[in-house]
């Protein structure tokens, strides 16, 4: 089976064997295609100018053919890579390389998806999963996934970044795969292999900003940017301006060949709350509508938001499946290690009610003030979304690479209180996801790493460094000089899993854990989900304690009873059904006579009466 998405950006190869190139260049005066020759020359060939900015040129095979490399020459002097490079195996300030997208054979042709309810989530990143740090090391490590109970893997970005090291948010080629990790057939190898094993493979894209070193849209394309919003990292995408038709088609264009080509299951939007457009419908909106109209229509497609602004408007419609919740997240988090700084602050208050109104409701904030953020008011209500809009996680790349020293939660909460919290998140009818590692307490960090040369490398470890000053374990600068450099090799090899330590009992210990509450999903949760409504209850149970009820899409009432925090809680209300999941043999006729023991929680299935 061949798969091929055809667009009017970049480079493509023809029926005939033939390429035609195309660049949106509307600054530019005149283009020249330049492919390298065997001397290692450029060839160079005017290309014709269309309208609305637009430079094509068709060269017949004996010209050019899948695996000529070229470059574009802008007004006689420039040499840039096209923009919509399908490879770029010299990274990316070198030539990018014809791509036959269609020359890929597919043995998947029955693959269809799967279903949202199914979703077990696992991201991880390519370069650190194994040691290889390639796509075909990867496919090794899919069996293993199976056998721990995962559905889906959630690749961290892959487009061409500069380097040979980046967690990924600073590409610039977004059609490129970064070829660290292999070339385009290694990428769709690993996905193949992944769907012949039954798993979804979603993609992290980052469609709010341009990383800062390779990106020479500025140049001949300005109108890529706009000159009324801004961003974190700069100027923001021109997604409503003069031009922006173009741009908005750029990135649906980039969605729909992730999909088409290659045949991922699903798209992860990187910080969608970065991404400022004015225009109705918005780029999300639209980019979920043609998604839905386009590949959507034939198999199970899934589109993920990353929205610290909890907008729940993007997740009513269906068109967008779901969102990463941070909130309850950062509500566990602080009960499993008492960390108040930052924007830990704003759960502070009450972590266990922050935690029980995300299992119920979906967010934590739905429009009430965050002090951490002056007072704003954040989210909006979510009541009415089932608990599928919503992936719950004890750890992500952001929660543990955001530290300084990247450690990962089983580094900072102790043994017991974190089997519990898992037990919590990983048996809730949302969709849970891990990331790499965690699933047997990985002793390798996850901290922040890139591989940047200059000024712009100096930069970016320097301010890595200040980022913490606001903390008082690094007031001092000479703690802050201790932070690992992110442009040292190093900080990125540490960060490679060590998958020999699954063989030492500890690492085991976590691993079977993990794979016996996935189990336990399997068999008593998932078959019951589909139909599900909204309106779950909770309340809170003195100090620490805390009782949700959901009822299900087979009508069956879900109950879990658990107990955050150190001492025991009073005032058990009445319970019954099948216990699903107990934290200790003996802990129903604790809980009959009317408390909770410390650290502790307990799963039900009542089954529906006629």
């Amino acid at each position: 089976m061949k798969r091929v998405h055809e667009m009017p950006f970049g480079a493509s190869v023809l029926a005939d064997g033939g390429v035609r190139f195309r660049l949106w260049a509307p600054a530019a005066r005149s283009v020249e295609l330049c492919r390298a020759n065997l001397a290692g020359e450029d060839s160079k060939t005017a290309m014709s100018q269309l309208e609305d900015g637009w430079f094509q040129l068709e060269l017949a095979q004996a010209q050019a053919k899948s695996g000529t490399r070229y470059r574009y020459r802008i007004d006689g002097g420039l040499n840039v890579p096209d923009p919509a490079s399908r490879a770029n195996p010299e990274d990316v300030h070198g030539y990018s390389q014809v791509v036959d997208g269609a020359a890929f054979e597919w043995q998947d042709g029955g693959w269809s998806g799967r279903p949202w309810h199914t979703a077990v989530i696992y991201e991880l990143h390519l370069g650190c999963f194994t040691r290889e740090g390639t796509c075909t090391a990867a496919i090794e490590r899919l069996d293993y996934l199976v056998e721990l109970g995962v559905s889906a893997i959630e690749l961290m970005p892959v487009a061409d970044f500069p380097g040979r090291r980046n967690w990924g948010y600073d590409g610039v080629l977004p059609f490129a795969p970064d070829s660290s990790y292999g070339m385009p057939d290694e990428l769709k190898a690993l996905i193949q292999a992944a769907h012949l094993r039954g798993l979804m493979v979603l993609l992290d894209v980052v469609y709010n900003h341009f990383g800062p070193d390779g990106n020479y849209l500025h140049a001949y394309a300005p109108q890529f940017f706009s000159e009324r919003h801004h961003t974190p990292w700069g100027v923001a995408i021109n997604f409503d301006g003069d031009g922006s038709r173009v741009v908005r088609d750029f990135f649906i264009h980039n969605a729909l060949y992730w999909l088409d080509e290659y045949h991922f299951d699903g798209l992860r939007l990187d910080a969608v709350h970065a991404i400022v457009d004015d225009t109705r419908p918005d780029i999300l909106k639209e980019l979920a509508a043609v998604v839905q109209a386009g590949p959507g229509r034939t198999r199970q497609v899934h589109l993920v938001l990353e929205n610290d602004a909890n907008a729940a408007r993007y997740l009513q419609q269906g068109a967008i499946t779901a969102q990463w919740n941070d909130d309850i997240h950062h509500a566990l988090h602080i009960l499993l290690t008492d960390e108040r700084d930052g924007y830990y602050a704003d759960y502070a208050d009450q972590p266990v009610r922050h935690l029980a109104r995300c299992l119920a409701e979906g967010f934590a904030f739905q429009g009430e003030p965050s002090p951490f953020r002056a007072g704003q008011l954040r989210g909006e209500p979510s009541t009415h979304l089932t608990p599928g809009a919503f992936i719950n996680f004890s750890q992500t790349h952001d929660q543990v690479g955001n530290r300084a020293y990247g450690e990962r939660i089983a580094m900072l909460a102790a043994p017991a209180p974190l089997q519990v919290a898992l037990a919590v998140l990983l048996l809730a009818p949302s969709p849970p996801m891990l990331f790499m590692g965690e699933e047997f307490a990985a002793a390798t960090p996850f901290q922040f790493f890139c591989d940047f040369q200059g000024d712009l490398a100096n930069a970016v470890t320097e301010g890595r460094r200040r980022e913490f000053a606001g903390f008082r374990e690094f007031a001092d600068p000479a703690a802050r000089a201790r932070i690992p450099d992110p442009n040292d090799a190093l900080t990125f090899e540490r960060c490679k899993l060590d998958w020999d330590s699954l063989e030492s009992p500890q690492h085991q210990a976590w691993f079977q854990h993990y794979r016996y509450l996935l189990m336990l999903r399997r068999d008593h949760v998932v078959p019951r989900l589909p139909g599900m409504g909204a309106g779950a209850e909770f309340e809170l149970l003195g100090a620490a304690g805390l009782c949700v009820r959901w009822r299900l899409g087979d009508a069956s009432r879900l109950t879990l009873l658990a107990n955050l925090g150190d001492a025991s809680s009073e005032g058990i209300p009445p319970f019954c059904g099948t216990d699903v999941y107990l934290s200790q043999p003996d802990l129903p006729e604790i809980l009959a006579s009317g408390h909770i023991p410390a650290w502790s929680a307990a799963w039900f299935i009542e089954e529906a009466t006629l």
